[in-house]
């Protein structure tokens, strides 16, 4: 029998997945798909590289991230995953990620087994929906690659602080100058692909030129226009136009 949560869960996707609607149907059946729900602390694997998967995770709350270890084991962080977000609905196709998955906060995510999740592709309507939602990942895993291919340091710090308060606007947790991001020095540097010393730097001169303040977990954006044409941040492909889908 599925897990529901009086629809916290297919809201909480409607909001992920910029501009998407669901119908009543459709928001039953993907809350009877649901097998359990899973809290998992902070900084636990959730995925490793290679194992066998036989279910996709939708976050409730919290941060999840992507990340590939070097053989030195030093972290790249590929991916950051908000509330509204089936971190690895693609496991249903590949069987498999090249790429850990890991909380980065206490997170609740539900649990799809792969089984089930074949009544919901069945639905041609819904299926293009979840599809869009792949899509939209790999959207965002090219502008990560522009921003660590094209960008100076402090323009991809810029460009991720400008893509993470879009993307947590339209889940309601920003208010699109203020909101909350715990993640810690050095995970801002496994995402730009700096050190942990150059990023200090970074973010002091962030704040020194009134741009932006991460300060204790909390952002706030001083002048959005200016962080945005600093990290030639252009929002267009999160998709949060609501004719996209």
């Amino acid at each position: 029998m599925g897990v529901t949560i009086q629809g916290m869960i297919t809201d909480k996707f409607l909001k992920g997945r910029r501009g998407m609607t669901l119908e009543p149907a459709e928001r039953t059946a993907i809350e009877k798909a649901i097998s359990e729900i899973k809290s998992l602390p902070p900084r636990t694997v959730m995925i490793e590289a290679g194992e066998a998967l036989r279910h996709s995770a939708f976050i409730i709350d919290g941060l999840m991230c992507r990340t590939i270890t070097d053989r030195d084991g030093l972290r790249q962080f590929v991916g950051l995953h908000l509330p509204g977000d089936f971190v690895d609905l693609h496991s249903y196709a590949l069987t498999y990620l090249e790429h850990d998955i890991a909380s980065v906060t206490q997170t609740q995510v539900a649990i799809v087994p792969h089984d089930r999740m074949h009544a919901l592709v069945a639905d041609t309507t819904l299926a293009r929906k979840l599809w869009f939602s792949t899509l939209l990942d790999a959207a965002m895993h090219r502008a990560w690659l522009f921003r660590l291919g094209r960008l100076d340091a402090m323009g991809r710090v810029a460009h991720f602080l400008c893509e993470t308060n879009a993307r947590l606007r339209a889940v309601g947790l920003s208010d699109g100058r203020r909101f909350a991001l715990d993640l810690t020095q050095n995970d801002f540097a496994e995402i730009c692909g700096v050190t942990s010393i150059h990023m200090n730097r970074i973010l002091r001169q962030l704040r020194e030129e009134g741009l932006c303040v991460v300060r204790s977990s909390q952002v706030e954006i001083l002048r959005p226009d200016w962080l945005a044409a600093r990290g030639q941040f252009d929002s267009a492909y999160l998709y949060l136009d609501p004719g996209a889908v």
